[in-house]
């Protein structure tokens, strides 16, 4: 399907309701070299990370309300992440500090091919500690939106708050959104990645996969309609493929397509995916019924994918995030 970049400039207002993320935040150590092994590097650059801490920047960036659900560490990286997350305007009032465990850190290195490979140090890291009776349960139905990855799910005591979290907005009517945000390493094994990657699956109403975790989640190689649609089930409203610098594809109970990607120079992937997320998630927050429009439907993709594609084109996750503007920027210009 082609899609017209041009109809929905200003088209798209941000909305008003709370998006509560809820999971992991971390720093990662970037090389500052690209294209090195980790063991190569000669150096690093200590960017903010951690996916649900990402989107829900990415959604105040763009204009919309958020707020971040987690646990750092009582230590000098955990609290220069909660600044972080006030200085972006969003609300920090569901983060816990533990005093025993370090705020958690990954090592990333950029491939030449600007894809990147991850080393964690986490054993165990403050936001797998997160307790269900130290959630902020007020602000989390009183959320729109609920949003979160499948890191949380790893381990206990973390893996009972996600539930309790999950369960708690499920009953106040929040719409539950989930990119599973596959990272291999960081389970046990395979088999238990996917068997619990699924074992929430029929709670959320809007799902958003990469094609590499269509692959991953399906045990096929084909990433098609027919492998997508294997995901579906029957309380879904919306699922999301992204195809990297192809674009994305949508399929709901009564239609399905493909959004063409923005073409530009990427350096880092990091944070595309959630920067896309986060889009699509403040342009629907005020108004699910577009997810029954097919039009509006994809104007809000070509927005998320603008997103996504920006964010490639600085090093780093959060300073990539874009504005209202910078978005607007690259529809203009495209042709």
């Amino acid at each position: 399907m082609a899609s017209n970049h041009g109809s929905s400039r200003g088209a798209l207002p941000t909305g008003s309701g709370l998006i509560v993320s809820f999971g992991e935040m971390l720093i990662d150590f970037v090389p500052t070299v690209s294209g090195v092994s980790l063991a190569e590097a000669p150096g690093f650059l200590k960017a903010p990370g951690g996916a649900p801490a990402n989107v829900a920047i990415a959604v105040s960036r763009l204009g919309g309300r958020a707020a971040f659900v987690g646990k750092l560490g009582e230590d000098e990286f955990g609290r220069m992440l909660e600044g972080i997350v006030k200085e972006n305007g969003v609300s920090a009032a569901g983060i816990r500090f533990d005093q025993g465990a370090r705020t958690a850190l990954a090592f990333v290195t950029l491939r030449a091919d600007g894809e990147r490979e991850f080393m964690f140090y986490r054993n165990p890291s403050a936001d797998m500690l997160l307790k269900p009776e130290e959630l902020d349960l007020d602000l989390i139905r009183s959320a729109k939106i609920f949003h979160y990855g499948s890191i949380s799910l790893i381990v206990e005591p973390c893996r009972s708050a996600h539930m309790k979290a999950m369960e708690e907005a499920k009953k106040a009517g929040v719409l539950l959104s989930y990119d599973p945000n596959l990272r291999l390493p960081l389970w046990p094994s395979a088999n238990e990645a996917r068997e619990q990657i699924k074992s929430i699956w029929n709670r959320a109403d809007i799902i958003k996969v990469s094609d590499d975790e269509l692959k991953f989640l399906t045990q096929s190689e084909k990433v098609d309609d027919e492998t997508a649609m294997s995901l579906w089930h029957d309380g879904l409203k919306l699922l999301l493929v992204t195809l990297g610098e192809n674009g994305c594809r949508y399929y709901t109970k009564n239609f399905r397509g493909s959004v063409d990607p923005f073409k530009v120079k990427a350096v880092d992937t990091t944070g595309a995916g959630d920067s896309f997320v986060g889009a699509l998630l403040c342009k629907i927050v005020d108004d699910q019924s577009v997810l029954q429009d097919e039009k509006k439907l994809r104007e809000i993709l070509t927005f998320a994918n603008a997103c996504g594609a920006i964010t490639t084109t600085k090093k780093g996750a959060i300073p990539a995030l874009p504005s209202e503007a910078d978005v607007a920027a690259l529809i203009k210009a495209s042709p």
